[in-house]
């Protein structure tokens, strides 16, 4: 399979349901969306996806979809993180199988390994496939971060792991794993709203929540920056950080997913428990930055 970049904005899909099962044919109206738009690449199934609470048939039939509904217009990125480095293989190895052009693996969350276990974790992965593997940092959800020494070694050893998707939090994050790596490594920011700072420093792109529904908005954003435009950039950034902010009001992605409802994009803002629906009084919040930005 030839090599596609994997940079610019890049959708980190929501998993649409109806009476909580998988609704596909809005998955398959939200991809086409997305394409339209000029998205440059999308996310099955991470955790903006709902993977916690797909099951395994679930997971796999996801990607399967979407790769099947972009029809190699964009690279498709499968989710394929889990905290058991053996399940983690083997969503791996049946993403690779289904075509995925990429895979995204996240830190194993809950466990905490040290540092060598991470290593090993992500090594296992590396070993199950020869398509990219972008490491996917958040130590907010996982409670353990992916060291720069860490990235430096799996860089070294496996020349198809050369991406990270950055969600800590910390544009110095940033530095430390250019000043380690450079143009070794591409970074990809996690957070919508720190994409304009993250791309100012030597960041190559996005996985964006808010692109589910600003695909267009996002994908000029992040061009913008990579061109060094930073005045039209910030001019987008200045008018949807509210949005950046406010999809983050209740856990992920429960506002993102109404406002897509809402948009008439899926049918339904149905989250699986835990999850639940938004309460009233930030459904309102949500409603009126919608508002503001004329959607």
């Amino acid at each position: 399979m030839k090599l596609r970049p994997l940079t610019g904005a890049i959708t980190a899909l929501v998993t649409p349901f109806r009476h909580q099962s998988v609704a596909y044919d809005d998955l398959r109206k939200l991809v086409e969306f997305q394409i339209k738009s000029g998205i440059n690449g999308l996310v099955p199934v991470g955790t903006t996806g709902e993977s916690p609470t797909l099951d395994h048939e679930e997971h796999l039939d996801v990607i399967r979809a979407v790769i099947a509904d972009a029809r190699g217009r964009v690279p498709v990125i499968a989710g394929t993180g889990s905290n058991s480095t053996a399940e983690a293989v083997g969503l791996t190895r049946h993403s690779h199988d289904a075509g995925a052009d990429a895979m995204l693996v996240v830190a194993p969350y809950y466990n905490k390994p040290s540092q060598e276990g991470l290593f090993r974790h992500f090594a296992a992965i590396a070993d199950a496939t020869d398509r990219p593997i972008i490491l996917y940092s958040i130590p907010g959800r996982c409670g353990i971060e992916i060291s720069v020494p860490v990235v430096e070694r799996l860089r070294a050893k496996y020349a198809h792991v050369r991406w990270i998707k950055e969600a800590g939090g910390s544009v110095d994050r940033v530095d430390q794993l250019k000043q380690a790596m450079g143009s070794d490594l591409t970074v990809l920011c996690g957070d919508d709203s720190l994409t304009l700072p993250f791309l100012a420093v030597g960041a190559e792109g996005v996985i964006s929540v808010a692109s589910n529904l600003f695909a267009k908005e996002v994908t000029q954003l992040v061009q913008f920056g990579l061109a060094g435009d930073f005045a039209k950039a910030r001019k987008l950034h200045r008018k949807y950080y509210p949005i950046f902010k406010t999809i983050f009001i209740e856990p992920n992605p429960v506002p993102i997913k109404a406002a897509l409802a809402r948009a008439g994009l899926i049918g339904s803002a149905e989250v699986r428990a835990p999850l639940c629906e938004m309460t009233a009084a930030n459904s309102k919040i949500l409603l009126a930055a919608l508002a503001a930005v004329g959607r």
